[in-house]
């Protein structure tokens, strides 16, 4: 048997409802898009939500509204993908590293105040794997220095914190909507703030600068006529995608459900055991089971990480690793970042493996993946 490490949830719907789109013509951001946001913003309980055409554009605009300059800060967990850093780069400002859990993979809110300097600007804490992180305690410290909260949820649709929604839990939140997350439109993503003025700033800067967008324009006597107010980007989604992204809004809950019946089902069979320890979820958070990523207990077993993900790929099964720590990276390096700071991001990448979980997974799969997953373990044990 063959176990990819993902497989998009995709059904005549989504095909149907992009179908009809195509065939009404109009392709880029349009009423769609409008109904979208409208849409998103009423899910997660939000003032206001601005479609783009990925969250590493979401964080970037959210950096943007907040008028990040060179050289000013932005903390960031030391294990995430790269955008969350990457976006501080664009203006020439530095991501500062944040050490995480080790049983969460979140950034630890106790590692935060100690990194804040005059020039910090926001903190960026990053759901791992649909789980929120310690957001009370993170916007408590950014209240008490004057920064923003800038969420990258791109693990997040659906999850919960304390019996809210992720989406309006900080001063902006970044979601994704790329192929493998666990609401897609192909690319897209969202951001969501609270802020008019805010979110004003991003709907013109993803379309160049421009003040009004072509939907707007078309009908209006002077539709040809607008105005550059900044210089933007080229960051606005499509009704395409949009007309996909509604469907799958509609039915996230359900998706949902189809993700954490195949977490319990992990949870039931490596709970418990002491050569493997599933990421755990705090009891007063809800995770919406992007990844089911568990920790090798490699002082049990007589093989290493990469070893095991060999084994693993040998018997058809797709894995992967989240993350590689940023100071890993070349880029990094070269701007002088390491992980001195960072102890349980480097303990955490010595063991971490992502498990498949995705919606279409059959109970045969399931029990492929927890039959192998048991029996290497066994096998290899010191």
């Amino acid at each position: 048997m063959n176990v990819p490490f993902h497989k998009p949830y995709i059904t005549e719907e989504e095909v149907a409802s992009a179908a009809l789109q195509l065939r009404e013509g109009w392709l880029t951001a349009g009423s769609r898009t409008v109904e979208f946001e409208r849409a998103f913003r009423d899910y997660v309980g939000c003032g206001c939500a601005v479609a783009v055409n990925s969250a590493t554009a979401a964080l970037h605009l959210a950096l943007a509204a907040i008028g990040l300059k060179e050289d000013d800060e932005v903390l960031v967990p030391g294990m995430t993908f790269t955008a969350t850093a990457e976006v501080a780069r664009y203006f020439r400002a530095w991501p500062v590293l944040v050490d995480i859990e080790r049983d969460t993979h979140n950034i630890d809110p106790d590692k935060i105040e100690e990194k804040i300097t005059g020039r910090t600007r926001a903190i960026m804490p990053m759901h791992f794997a649909g789980q929120p992180c310690d957001m009370d305690e993170i916007c408590a410290v950014a209240k008490r220095h004057g920064i923003a909260v800038i969420e990258d949820a791109a693990h997040c649709m659906p999850s919960w914190y304390r019996g809210r929604k992720v989406g309006a839990l900080g001063d902006m939140t970044c979601f994704s909507f790329y192929a493998t997350k666990t609401m897609t439109t192909g690319e897209g993503g969202m951001l969501c703030t609270d802020n008019a003025e805010w979110a004003r700033t991003a709907g013109i800067l993803r379309l160049h600068g421009i003040d009004r967008d072509a939907w707007e324009r078309v009908n209006s006597p002077r539709f040809w006529q607008y105005d550059v107010v900044e210089a933007g980007y080229k960051y606005n989604t499509t009704d395409i995608a949009s007309a996909i992204g509604l469907v799958q809004l509609k039915n996230v809950e359900t998706i949902w459900e189809k993700r954490k019946r195949i977490a319990e089902r992990y949870g039931e069979a490596f709970g418990g055991r002491d050569d493997i320890n599933p990421v755990a979820v705090r009891p007063d958070r809800v995770s919406s089971w992007y990844l089911y990523t568990v920790d090798l207990n490699l002082e049990c077993l007589s093989i290493g990480r990469d070893e095991f993900i060999g084994l693993m790929r040998d018997r058809g099964i797709g894995l992967s690793v989240h993350f590689i720590p940023l100071y890993e990276f070349t880029y990094y390096k070269k701007l002088g970042y390491d992980g001195r700071d960072c102890p349980n991001c480097a303990w955490v990448f010595d063991r971490t493996v992502s498990l498949p979980i995705f919606p279409g997974m059959t109970d045969g799969e399931i029990d492929y993946v927890i039959g192998n997953v048991t029996g290497l373990l066994e096998k290899n044990r010191r």
